[in-house]
């Protein structure tokens, strides 16, 4: 019996195989004819390369500092709030009241910091209302328990948002400072699921570590932030706020706001704004060397259709498709790993694709980083940072903010520091063809690793090539958890 394992294993590969693509199809299809009756085929048909036609226009004028990790994101956050002068206004999908911004002897914590703003400027926060059903961790009652704590004896204004389509969320991470900053990324201010605050050696914690990332914007751009705070507040509370006002330059960076907003949800925007699919459309069509994508989740049909093009038909003889993952999504694992199998296939062994996780060490011991950042640099010419995933949660139904910059240099100098970081070498070491350093350093460093792994070794190095598919059904699992859930 035994040799007839390998060719039924084999069949029932092909089998789920066939049945994903076809999963794959309808989940295109139905998008399609989504997008279609709202007027919004532009954004899955958009031409490679440029801005998005989709949202708000580009911006010039601006500045955008890329802060990676907890331990450089936060303590700017409080920095930047202690100096607010007339209003802050924070979305979020959660919060936890009692989480400390800042460590040491004298912690910031976010409740704490929010009510003594509120005693002088406005404080406006906006939350995900939580799923209606008690099948979330984040049930309505758990949110209504957290805003009740959020605010007690204080003058913060919170509003939940429940506006969502049936099963999706409100997942925007945004924070405007007296419409002159803005802080667009994918940290939350919450310990659900682990602890954000972690430095870039992600050290062994005793949990699990945490890679994360936020865009710290200022200039006019700050205004459309401002605005799409706006717009759903007003929409949620009937309340209205005051238009943003003309933002002074304050750089010489162009950027874009990008969105996901779907249809019918707000009255503002009846046939949604599907900007972060067409930015990312746009830059991943155009790639000719180089695609590095970090990210929480991979299983976006419409996505991982244009990179498994790419490694059949590459570009450019050194083109690298480089993917950093959690070693364990929390949900959406299997889809993720089914998405992969895919690219895998396609590359056919041509050495253009590598996927990684990130680990904290300690002799050893060892714990999963968790990559929780949503991260895109394409060519050194593109570069995204926001709240958005690449599955069809992020891109077709619930609401996200990422922000974009065509800035070559703001590109390139953000993949070196992620890369120095994650490869525990020096920039100056890494600084050089991406296809080369890819080739030298990361693909043997997280193949010993791997090795390693498995043989039950303790690790000496954090970064870890994901192994390939691990049981057959998670070829299928993603393509249908778009068609069903996502659609």
């Amino acid at each position: 019996m035994r040799r007839f394992a390998p060719v039924a294993h084999k069949l029932a590969l092909g089998t789920d195989r066939q049945l994903g693509a076809a999963a794959s199809r309808a989940t295109c299809a139905h998008h399609r004819r989504r997008l279609g009756r709202i007027g919004r085929l532009g954004a899955l048909d958009p031409p490679a390369g440029g801005w998005a036609a989709a949202g708000a226009q580009p911006r010039q004028g601006g500045s955008l500092e890329v802060l990676i990790d907890g331990a450089e994101v936060l303590p700017r956050l409080v920095a930047e709030l202690e100096r607010a002068e007339s209003r802050v206004h924070i979305a979020g999908w959660s919060f936890t009241p009692g989480f400390a911004l800042t460590r040491g002897a004298k912690p910031t914590i976010l409740r704490d910091l929010l009510a003594e703003l509120a005693e002088r400027v406005e404080v406006r926060v906006l939350v995900w209302a939580g799923a209606p059903l008690p099948l979330n961790r984040l049930s309505r009652a758990t949110v209504r328990r957290m805003r009740e704590s959020l605010c007690r004896g204080s003058q913060i204004h919170c509003e939940l948002d429940a506006k969502e389509r049936p099963m999706h969320c409100h997942h925007e991470k945004t924070i405007v400072i007296d419409d002159r900053i803005a802080f667009v990324g994918g940290i939350d201010l919450t310990s659900d699921g682990g602890d954000r605050f972690d430095t870039g050696a992600h050290l062994w914690r005793g949990e699990i570590g945490w890679h994360d990332a936020s865009a710290q914007i200022a200039g006019p751009a700050v205004a459309d932030v401002a605005e799409h705070f706006r717009m759903r507040w007003q929409e949620v509370s009937g309340a209205e706020i005051e238009c943003p006002g003309t933002v002074a330059p304050a750089g010489d960076v162009e950027l874009q706001v990008v969105r996901t907003v779907p249809e019918k949800i707000y009255t503002a925007t009846p046939r949604g704004d599907f900007g972060i699919l067409e930015s990312y459309l746009r830059a991943l069509r155009s790639a000719q060397r180089l695609i590095y994508l970090e990210n929480q989740f991979l299983w976006s049909p419409e996505i991982t259709l244009i990179l498994q093009d790419k490694l059949l038909r590459p570009p450019a003889d050194d083109f690298r498709l480089l993917l950093v993952l959690p070693a364990k999504p929390v949900g959406g694992g299997d889809d993720t790993r089914g998405m992969l199998g895919e690219l895998v296939e396609a590359d056919a062994d041509a050495g253009r694709l590598l996927a990684c996780a990130l680990y904290s060490r300690a002799g050893r011991l060892a714990n999963p980083v968790y990559v929780h950042a949503k991260i895109g640099i394409v060519d050194d010419v593109w570069l995204t940072v926001g709240s958005a995933n690449l599955n069809e949660h992020s891109l077709f139904n619930d609401t996200e903010m990422n922000v974009v910059t065509h800035d070559a240099e703001l590109a390139r100098s953000t993949r070196l520091r992620l890369w120095s970081e994650h490869l525990e070498l020096a920039s100056e070491q890494i600084d050089g063809d991406p296809a080369r350093v890819i080739d030298d350093y990361w693909k043997p460093i997280s193949k010993e690793q791997l090795e390693r792994r498995q043989a039950g070794q303790p690790l000496t190095h954090r970064l870890v090539r994901l192994p390939h598919v691990s049981r057959r059904s998670e070829r299928l699992l993603g393509p249908v958890q778009g068609l069903l859930v996502d659609g």
